[in-house]
């Protein structure tokens, strides 16, 4: 049975941030993700995440200004020191909040640069990365994404991703595996799971098209989630999608697929 936790930067957006983990836990949710801790100081988060009695599960490393276009810089060859620097910040977080697993959001393509001195660079911090998160013992993961959404991405397909992960060479990175990315992408989504699992860390869903819950779009998520009981994923399922009409109604597929 899939465990899903509730991603609070796409969920309950009709309220503040800091008020939106009351209401995953009033929803039913015992887990949560969300892409960024650091607009807030860890230990107010993980007072909030005791409170309600919440276990979060993910978030990204420092992603470069999100709010100027930035999706990540860790295939940026001028940005090392700030992706690494990055890094150290994320696992003081991580310990905080009780995280065990973080993501790496590649970036974006840089004018002027090659693919190879991208994957080069990439492969070098997600290397750093992942020591520095081994020490502590984390996990780092790594997400593909699909460039419809996110044109000029560097990593859009599974085996581009795994291929970088090959490169780094360290036994705790792990594939992020994001059913929406992958189905706008390469499809195959079954076929993957069954092939790639042991290399899959976290898998995060929305239907498509239209990024909503499941249900509303073309993915056979019924179908989708017995191939994970059989196949035994034992990581969570985050819900990274846009409600519609709201997040509270959005819920009613859980109960409808019966979990």
């Amino acid at each position: 049975m899939p465990v899903f936790a509730a991603n609070l930067t796409m969920l309950f957006t009709e309220v503040p941030f800091l008020e939106r983990f009351a209401l995953a836990k009033e929803a039913g949710f015992s887990f949560v993700e969300y892409l960024f801790p650091y607009a807030y100081r860890p230990e107010e988060l993980k007072q909030l995440l005791d409170l309600h009695g919440l276990h979060q599960v993910l978030f990204n490393l420092p992603s470069g200004d999100w709010g100027h276009g930035d999706r990540g810089i860790a295939a940026d060859p001028g940005r090392v020191e700030e992706f690494r620097a990055g890094v150290a910040k994320a696992v003081d977080y991580a310990l905080v909040l009780g995280v065990d697993q973080l993501n790496c959001l590649a970036g974006k393509r840089v004018p002027g640069v090659d693919d190879a001195r991208h994957r080069e660079t990439l492969a070098a911090n997600l290397k750093f990365a992942a020591r520095l998160l081994g020490s502590k013992g984390l996990r780092l993961v790594v997400e593909a994404c699909n460039h419809f959404d996110i044109p000029g991405f560097f990593l859009n397909r599974t085996d581009q991703a795994l291929e970088v992960l090959d490169l780094a060479g360290e036994p705790n990175i792990f594939l992020q595996y994001d059913i929406y990315h992958a189905q706008r992408e390469e499809g195959e989504l079954a076929a993957t799971l069954r092939k790639q699992l042991p290399r899959i860390g976290h898998i995060q869903l929305a239907d498509n098209p239209g990024r909503h819950q499941p249900g509303t779009g073309e993915i056979n998520f019924p179908f989708l989630f017995k191939e994970l009981d059989k196949l035994g994923y034992q990581g969570h399922v985050g819900l990274e999608y846009v409600p519609s009409p709201d997040s509270r109604s959005s819920f009613g597929w859980i109960k409808e697929m019966g979990y």
